[in-house]
C-alpha cells in the first residue's frame, strides 16, 4: 500500500490523463513506480525521458546487459518491485528460464562472459559501496576488460538512475502490479 495518495488513471484529469495515456502507448501499460507520482505529473514525464534515454537509447552496452544491471542493483538495494520488473524483462532477451533462475541466485555462476559479469559487479560494488570508486578503484576491472569510457558512463548511469528509482520506490510504499509483466522491452 502506498504511503501517499495516487490519482489513478481512471480519476486522472488534464495533463495527468494525457501522460497516462502516453504511457499506455509507448510501455503498453502504466506502472505503479509512474502513478506514485502523479500528483506531480510533469515528474513522470521527466522521469520517463530520463529512463528511455538511459535504457532505450543509443548506447555502446546491450540492452540486456543494461536490464542485467539493474536486476543487480535492485538486488544490492533489496527492491524486489525493481528485481521482479526488470528480472522479466532480461527473461525477454534471454528466453531461458535456467539462466535466469542462475542469474537471481547468483551472477557469479549464472554462465555469464566475463565482460557480463565485470557489469554485474560493478552494479553492485558502486551500489554498496560508492566510495571505492575513489581513484579509478571500481573501474579499473571495466578498462582491463577493454570497456570504453562511454561503456562506463552508461553503465554508471544505468546504476545510477536504479539506486534513484529503488529508493523512491521503497521509500514510497509502491505496490508490485498484479501482472508486472507485458511491457515492451525493445
Amino acid at each position: 500500500m502506498a504511503y501517499i495518495d495516487i490519482i489513478q488513471p481512471e480519476n486522472a484529469e488534464g495533463k495527468l490523463k494525457e501522460i497516462y495515456d502516453g504511457l499506455i502507448e509507448s510501455r503498453g501499460k502504466i506502472a505503479e513506480v509512474h502513478k506514485i507520482q502523479s500528483l506531480n505529473p510533469e515528474s513522470i514525464t521527466n522521469h520517463m525521458n530520463l529512463y528511455m534515454t538511459i535504457m532505450f537509447g543509443r548506447s555502446p552496452l546491450k540492452r540486456v546487459h543494461r536490464e542485467m544491471m539493474a536486476v543487480i542493483v535492485s538486488v544490492a538495494n533489496k527492491c524486489e518491485y525493481c528485481q521482479i520488473h526488470h528480472l522479466e524483462a532480461v527473461k525477454n532477451f534471454w528466453k531461458d528460464d535456467e539462466k535466469l533462475e542462475d542469474f537471481k541466485k547468483d551472477f557469479e555462476a549464472s554462465g555469464l562472459d566475463e565482460k557480463e559479469k565485470a557489469l554485474c559487479r560493478f552494479a553492485k560494488s558502486l551500489t554498496i559501496s560508492p566510495e571505492k570508486s575513489k581513484d579509478e578503484g571500481l573501474i579499473r576491472p571495466l578498462r582491463k576488460l577493454g570497456f570504453s569510457d562511454r561503456e562506463i558512463l552508461d553503465a554508471t548511469l544505468v546504476i545510477a538512475y536504479f539506486n534513484f528509482v529503488n529508493r523512491m520506490v521503497l521509500g514510497l510504499g509502491v505496490d508490485l502490479e498484479e501482472n508486472p509483466g507485458g511491457y515492451k522491452y525493445e
